[in-house]
């Protein structure tokens, strides 16, 4: 299993099919030794999750429980081939953290010029830190432009360890992450692994994500979530 500081990439109950609260959550990650644990919710378009107001109000949260650092933000739905988000600008500004991933209860997957077109348009959103989950061949996507926008753009390609788990019904998701890997170790381009955790059981769970990154040799070197420091100071310079 992999070793790292920060798991970033996760939902509570606000998310509306999460079962975890913040401090729940929190408490897991201090558990298994985090630094920083960043929750991210689901932004409108997913059935049950926050509403607008819920993010602006983050302010009133503290940012360290139980030892860890907190980063809240939202992992914000992009809505169609020209890459528009479901959350204003003026709200995403307010984030800690910005993850912006397709989701099909509000996007409707097009060809893979579209979807990809999507996706890049994301990318090059000044706003947007990570793009969560790009794994799913049911939205198919080509992911060399993608690896170089992420280089060119400074933004974070996800590996999420939930995509990978036979329990969930993402198609071909691991024959598109080695995919995805390969082109990141050819192009020099760091990624992050998220947990996706939507429950506190699951923060840091990267057993799924360990046997891919194995199973390519993909370099440690290129794994933002092995140092917070490291994490942060990518953040600190999208600000």
């Amino acid at each position: 299993m992999i070793k790292v500081e920060l798991d970033v990439h996760t939902h509570t109950l606000a998310s509306g099919h999460a079962y975890g609260t913040i401090r729940e959550m929190a408490q897991a990650a201090a558990e298994k030794g985090l630094k920083i644990l960043g929750i991210t919710e689901h932004a409108k378009g997913i059935p049950g999750t926050c509403d607008d107001i819920y993010f602006e109000n983050l302010r009133v949260v503290p940012r360290e429980m139980y030892g860890i650092e907190l980063l809240l933000g939202s992992e914000i739905n992009i809505l169609d081939y020209d890459g528009n988000l479901s959350l204003p600008a003026k709200i995403i500004d307010k984030l800690d953290i910005r993850i912006a991933g397709i989701h099909s209860h509000c996007y409707k997957a097009g060809t893979m010029e579209q979807n990809t077109d999507a996706v890049l348009k994301a990318i090059k959103n000044p706003r947007i830190d990570i793009i969560s989950h790009p794994d799913d061949g049911k939205c198919p996507l080509d992911y060399e432009p993608i690896v170089k926008a992420a280089k060119e753009n400074s933004v974070l390609l996800e590996l999420n360890n939930n995509s990978l788990n036979p329990i969930n019904k993402r198609l071909n998701a691991r024959e598109n992450n080695l995919k995805m890997l390969s082109l990141c170790i050819q192009y020099d381009v760091p990624i992050l692994v998220s947990s996706d955790a939507h429950d506190p059981a699951d923060i840091a769970r990267y057993d799924f994500v360990t046997e891919v990154l194995n199973e390519i040799q993909f370099p440690e070197k290129l794994i933002v979530n092995k140092n917070a420091e490291k994490f942060k100071k990518f953040l600190s310079q999208r600000r």
